[in-house]
Parts: C-alpha cells; sequence; structure tokens
C-alpha cells in the first residue's frame, strides 16, 4: 500500500519530514503480555489442578487481549501518517474510514506542543497546529514533536 502522501504530492512539492504515532501506543498491549506471562509462570508454581488451570485460563484470557490491543495499536500506527511538505502539513488517519487534515504552511499561525513528563522522557507528545481563519487540529501522541513543529515553523 502506498504511502497517502505520495497520492497527493503536487507537482513541485517534496516532503520534508514524517513522523508517526509514538510505539507508547503499545504500552497496554506489553502490560497486558507481562500479566500473561506472570500467570503462566505462577500456574506452575501450584501443585494442585484447580488453582493451576485458573491461571493457565487467566493467562490465556490476559494474551488474548494483549493481542488484541497490539493489532489494534499496530494497525493504528500503520494507518496514520503525519507529514511536512515545503507547501503544507498533512495527517491522515483510518483505513476505510479515512480523516484527513491539511493546512498550508502560509496560514499556519502557531505550533504548540503539549508533552507530558514521559512524553519528554520518551520524546512523544500532542501538537496543536493552529490556522489563520482554519481552526486548530490536535495530532495527539507523535513520535518527535519539537521536530515536527521546528520543520513546520523554519521557513
Amino acid at each position: 500500500m502506498a504511502r497517502y502522501i505520495d497520492d497527493i504530492l503536487q507537482p513541485g512539492e517534496k516532503v520534508l519530514y514524517s513522523t508517526n504515532v509514538h510505539w507508547i501506543f503499545y504500552l497496554p498491549a506489553i502490560a497486558a503480555w507481562i500479566v500473561a506471562v506472570v500467570l503462566l509462570m505462577v500456574s506452575r508454581m501450584f501443585v494442585t489442578q484447580t488453582p493451576m488451570l485458573l491461571c493457565l485460563a487467566l493467562a490465556v484470557i490476559a494474551a488474548l487481549v494483549a493481542l488484541y490491543w497490539m493489532l489494534g495499536a499496530w494497525f493504528h500506527r500503520w494507518t496514520t501518517e503525519t507529514d511536512v511538505t515545503n507547501l503544507r502539513v498533512v495527517h491522515k488517519t483510518g483505513f476505510i474510514k479515512r480523516r484527513t487534515f491539511e493546512m498550508s504552511l502560509d496560514k499556519v499561525e502557531s505550533v504548540d506542543v503539549n508533552q507530558s513528563i514521559l512524553g519528554r522522557i520518551l520524546n512523544y507528545g500532542d501538537v496543536t497546529v493552529r490556522g489563520v481563519g482554519e481552526g486548530a487540529e490536535r495530532i495527539r501522541s507523535i513520535a518527535s514533536p519539537l521536530a515536527f513543529r521546528s520543520h513546520i515553523t523554519a521557513r
């Protein structure tokens, strides 16, 4: 599948910077995998059948939840693109139901970055792009938000 930005580039337009959703989206799935592994190890400590089977059943449920969350996070990262070209900012989410946001760099009034403490440590955050007469668009949990802002504001 070709990238969305490659399909919509205008003549003379080139991509200056691309980023994606940060890997932090995988955190719930990682936590669920850890729970599944711990439950599997705990089940090996029991010698009686009933507690061992209960722990194994809970481990299987946790693993299925982890797999579901992991696939959901992967699909969200796969179907989300955020790019800065020499002419505009482009953000696309979705696969079948697509939502796009495009703003000319000439119309960008300000770019705000919001990072939590964990976001500063792991280099992710939310970016709000405000346009003259076009409102504001919030892009959530992107990787390297300061570099993204720099590519929008540097001219």
